[in-house]
């Protein structure tokens, strides 16, 4: 196809498309391929012309029918039997607006996507800043951080139910979100975003918060409460040997007594 009327047919479609449709969100992560498809049912077969555009300025892929298509990078594979465009190697720079507009009978928009190109996530860490240990109750107060963001939270435990006081996620700089909580009694960091997440190995809150585990209900210390069935105990164990004791002497001096009352009576015969 003539060059000249290349850019004729994609400046016509620049400025007489329709109310593009519904966009469809697509997010990458950095240095993968990704797959824009189009309908066939919204490409009509007497179709003249369908170009694959980026943030409505920029030309990738122009299909004339019955002809072989125009690429116009090295980084676009482009099937002539669905229209597919597939974009490779992305990087950031890539993230934009990409639509497959087709003109025949009209102008319309038959595919548009918003795609965001992501870099991994960073690892993230957790540090205990602070241990707070009473009676009754224990609180601890924990940072996550990552390489641009970090989170505070304090987990306060009354009767060995633990909860959450402050923020429990947090959007950071590069898109991410950084999120602290409490699982299982483990205390947890996760950072994430559309295309990867990462989480600490998480640290037991028990290991912090031990009056938490040696607090019951009532508000009584444990240990106090083992002295106290140990003291009981022990008591009852002494008390039953005296018992034992006192009941065998009695029987033995009555037998005793018993005996010598016998051998009185046999010799007064």
């Amino acid at each position: 196809m003539d060059h000249r009327f290349q850019g004729v047919i994609l400046l016509f479609l620049s400025y007489h498309i329709q109310a593009s449709r519904a966009v469809t969100s697509v997010f990458v992560k950095k240095g993968r391929d990704v797959q824009l498809d189009v309908k066939e049912d919204d490409v009509a077969e007497d179709f003249l012309f369908l170009a694959w555009r980026v943030n409505g300025k920029h030309n990738l892929v122009l299909l004339s029918h019955g002809e072989k298509p125009t690429l116009y990078t090295d980084r676009v594979e482009f099937s002539v039997t669905n229209c597919t465009m597939k974009l490779k190697n992305l990087q950031e720079t890539d993230s934009g607006d990409y639509t497959a507009v087709v003109l025949g009978a009209e102008i319309k928009v038959v595919a548009e996507y918003k795609v965001t190109v992501q870099d991994p996530v960073s690892p993230v860490s957790l540090t205990v800043d602070s241990v707070s240990n009473s009676s009754d109750s224990c609180n601890v107060t924990v940072t996550c951080r990552t390489q641009d963001s970090h989170i505070s939270t304090t987990f306060t435990c009354v009767k060995q139910i633990c909860s959450e006081d402050g923020d429990r996620a947090k959007a950071t700089t590069s898109g991410a979100v950084l999120h602290v909580y409490l699982d299982d009694d483990s205390i947890k960091c996760n950072h994430s975003n559309q295309v990867s997440w990462t989480t600490n190995q998480g640290a037991k809150i028990q290991e912090f918060c031990h009056q938490s585990s040696e607090t019951l209900s009532a508000g009584f210390p444990l240990c106090l409460v083992k002295m106290v069935v140990f003291s009981v105990g022990l008591i009852i164990m002494t008390s039953a040997v005296i018992t034992v004791n006192l009941i065998e002497r009695t029987m033995k001096r009555k037998l005793t007594q018993e005996y010598f009352t016998s051998v009185s009576t046999q010799n007064s015969y």
